[in-house]
C-alpha cells in the first residue's frame, strides 16, 4: 500500500473510530461491503448495524449475495423494506429518479436508527461519484448521512478490499434495475420483473459486466467488450435468444459498443 493510500485509510479509521454507534446502508456492493468492512475492523462489534433495501429494483440473487456475504463474515445485518417503486416521482423515472429511492432509504434508516439508538447512518459513497450526477447525494445531505469513503477512488476501493479478502474486490459495479430503463419511461413492477430475469440468464452465461437495457419489446445487451465474440458462435447466439424471448422481448439486440455507464440516457 502506498503511502497515499495509507494515509487516507488513516483518516477513514479516525473518522470511523469517533463515532458512537452506526448504520450503515449496504448492498452487498464493493462500496458499501468495504465500508462494511473497515467499520466491524475499527469500531466495536456491538455498535455497527449494517441495513440492506429490499425492494423490486433489487434482484433476488443480488439479495441473497449481499445477506451470504453478511452472514459468513458475521455482519449484523437488518433487511427494511422500502417501497420507493409506490411513488409517483420515482415511477416517473425522470433525471432525479435516484433521489427518491435514496429518500425512502434513508427515511426507513432514519426511523430505525431512532428506534434502536444508532446516533450515525453512512453510505458507500466514494470519490468517483463527486464527478458524476448523483441525485442520492442530496438525499444523503438531507438525512445527514456521512460517507467515510468519499476520499477513496474506486481501485483504491477495491486494492483495500483485496486486501481485506472481500470477494467483492473484482466484483462488477452493479445499480439498480431502474437504470435499464430510458429515461422518462415509467418504472413498473412488470418491467423491473422483466429486466431482472434477463440479467439473471446473462449471469448464467459468466459475463462479468452486463446489462440488459429495455425499450419496450426490444432489450439492448451490453456486456464487456472482450465478450463480445462470445455472440459469433451460433450455437451459443440461438440459446440466449430463445431464453431471453421466453422472457417476453420480440426484438434482441447486442450493443458493439459494449458495456458502458449511463448508455440508456
Amino acid at each position: 500500500m502506498n503511502k497515499s493510500l495509507s494515509d487516507k485509510l488513516l483518516q477513514v479509521k479516525q473518522e470511523l473510530q469517533e463515532l458512537d454507534s452506526l448504520a450503515i446502508a449496504y448492498s452487498g456492493g464493493v462500496d458499501s461491503s468495504l465500508l462494511a468492512a473497515l467499520a466491524y475492523e475499527f469500531m466495536p462489534k456491538e455498535s455497527v448495524e449494517l441495513i440492506i433495501a429490499d425492494s423490486p429494483s433489487i434482484p433476488r440473487s443480488e439479495l441473497k449475495e449481499a445477506q451470504a456475504l453478511a452472514s459468513e463474515k458475521n455482519w449484523r445485518l437488518t433487511v427494511l423494506y422500502t417501497h420507493e417503486i409506490d411513488k409517483a416521482e420515482y415511477q416517473a423515472n425522470s433525471g432525479n429518479r435516484c433521489y427518491y429511492c435514496k429518500s425512502e432509504l434513508f427515511s426507513e434508516m432514519s426511523q430505525y436508527a431512532h428506534e434502536n439508538n444508532i446516533k450515525t447512518m453512512a453510505y458507500g459513497a466514494i470519490l468517483d461519484d463527486l464527478s458524476d450526477h448523483r441525485p442520492g447525494a442530496q438525499a444523503a445531505e438531507e438525512y445527514s448521512v456521512i460517507a467515510p469513503l468519499q476520499i477513496l477512488s474506486k481501485e483504491e476501493i477495491r486494492e483495500l478490499s483485496k486486501e481485506r479478502n472481500l470477494p467483492t474486490a473484482s466484483r462488477a459495479s452493479f445499480a439498480c434495475l431502474a437504470s435499464r430503463l430510458p429515461q422518462g419511461e415509467k418504472v413498473t413492477i412488470q418491467k423491473l420483473s422483466q429486466i431482472e430475469m434477463a440479467e439473471e440468464i446473462l449471469k448464467k452465461y459468466k459475463f462479468h459486466q452486463y446489462r440488459a437495457r429495455h425499450h419496450g419489446e426490444l432489450i439492448r445487451i451490453e456486456v464487456e467488450e472482450e465478450a463480445l465474440d462470445r455472440f459469433f458462435d451460433k450455437e451459443f447466439r440461438q440459446q440466449i435468444l430463445s431464453q431471453l424471448k421466453k422472457v417476453g422481448y420480440r426484438h434482441i439486440t447486442l450493443d458493439l459498443a459494449g458495456y458502458r455507464t449511463g448508455s440508456t440516457h
